[in-house]
C-alpha cells in the first residue's frame, strides 16, 4: 500500500498533535475520538498509535508541551523594579495566551480529563509557572512596593484574569495588543496596590 501523503514521522507527528489540540479545544476531550483525529490528519486511525499510546497520553503530552513552553519562555529579571517585572509578566502572559489560545484552553479546561498521575505531573508544571508571578508579588510585598494580603490567591486571580483575554480579544478589533498591555497592566497594578 502506498504511503499516505505526509505520513513521514517528522511531518505526521506534529500534524497529529495540531489536529488533536484543535479538536480537543473546539469539541472537548471527551467528545473527540482517535478516529476523528486520524481523519483530520488524513491517516488511518491505527497510524496514531505509532505516535502516542492512547488519547490520554496525547492530551497529557499536549498539556505538558504547553506548560514547558511557558516555563522555557518566561524570563524574569529579579534585579529589575517590581513594577517592571509585573508589567513584563502581564505582557508575556497576554502574548502567550493569544498566540497559543488552544493550548491555554486545554490547560485550563481539560485538566479534569487527566488521570491522577498525569494530573499531578501537569499541575506541578503549572505551579512552577504560577510561582513566577507569585515570586514577583512576594518580592513586592517584602519591599513595601505592593500591598497584597495573600500573594497565592492574588496570583491565581491575576492569572485567571489575564488568561480570560482569550475569550473576547480579536485581532483587528477595537484594541490592539499595546492597548491590552496598558489596560491589563493598570488593572493588575491596581489589584496589588502598586
Amino acid at each position: 500500500m502506498a504511503r499516505t501523503q505526509g505520513s513521514r514521522a517528522d511531518i505526521t507527528g506534529p500534524l497529529i498533535r495540531d489536529a488533536a489540540r484543535s479538536l480537543f479545544a473546539r469539541h472537548g476531550y471527551a467528545a473527540v475520538s482517535m478516529r476523528q483525529i486520524a481523519q483530520a490528519v488524513g491517516v488511518q486511525a491505527g497510524t496514531l498509535y505509532a505516535y502516542t499510546a492512547d488519547k490520554q497520553a496525547l492530551l497529557a503530552d499536549l498539556l505538558s508541551d504547553h506548560m514547558t513552553l511557558l516555563l522555557e519562555s518566561w524570563q524574569d529579571d529579579p534585579a529589575a523594579a517590581v513594577t517592571a517585572r509585573l508589567d513584563a509578566f502581564v505582557r508575556f502572559h497576554i502574548d502567550t495566551s493569544l498566540d497559543h489560545a488552544d493550548g491555554v484552553f486545554l490547560s485550563y479546561m481539560e485538566l479534569r480529563s487527566l488521570t491522577p498521575d498525569n494530573h499531578a505531573r501537569i499541575a506541578a508544571l503549572r505551579r512552577r509557572y504560577e510561582n513566577g508571578l507569585q515570586n514577583i508579588l512576594d518580592d513586592g510585598v517584602a519591599a513595601g512596593v505592593l500591598r497584597v494580603d495573600d500573594t497565592r490567591l492574588a496570583t491565581m486571580a491575576l492569572i485567571a484574569m489575564l488568561t480570560g483575554v482569550t475569550n473576547w480579544y480579536r485581532s483587528g478589533g477595537r484594541l490592539d495588543r499595546q492597548a491590552l498591555y496598558r489596560h491589563y497592566g493598570a488593572l493588575v497594578r491596581g489589584a496589588v496596590g502598586a
